[in-house]
């Protein structure tokens, strides 16, 4: 069962994004995600976060966030993280989690979807373009600086 994310989800959600985290060898501030959270969830104009439940356990989130695109004339989405737990996965569980995601974005007029992935993962690469999502102006890089 897929489910916009509220409030009293949080613990859950900062828990999937903790072994997210850790299959990456990244170690979660649990004390940052759950206030990324808290700010996420109380105010939908940055975005929005599904979870997935199977017997009422926590399979799996999805986090859009969302900016002004001059080069779109319009709203543009990002993906910012999905992950499903290793034991659900191949159930279709994320496919369900991006229909969720993009479902919301067509209804909110939203003109594209962003994500970073892997070129190497294959899977991830595969679920996406069941989206429609692909390598998009080749030639060009994203830089990032941390202001904060």
């Amino acid at each position: 069962m897929i489910e916009r994310a509220r409030v009293e989800d949080i613990p859950a959600l900062v828990e999937l994004m903790g072994e997210f985290h850790a299959e990456s060898s990244y170690t979660l501030d649990r004390e940052w995600a759950e206030a990324s959270f808290q700010r996420l969830l109380h105010d939908d104009t940055f975005g929005t976060a599904w979870i997935a439940r199977e017997a009422g356990e926590p399979a799996g989130y999805v986090v859009l966030t969302l900016r002004y695109s001059m080069e779109f004339g319009a709203l543009a989405g990002m993906i910012d993280d999905l992950f499903v737990r290793p034991r659900f996965r191949r159930q279709g569980i994320a496919s369900a989690l991006l229909a969720s995601l993009v479902a919301t974005c067509r209804k909110v007029h939203v003109a594209a979807v962003h994500v970073e992935v892997d070129p190497g993962n294959a899977a991830a690469c595969a679920l996406y373009g069941k989206f429609g999502l692909r390598p998009y102006a080749v030639g060009r890089q994203t830089l990032t600086t941390e202001l904060a």
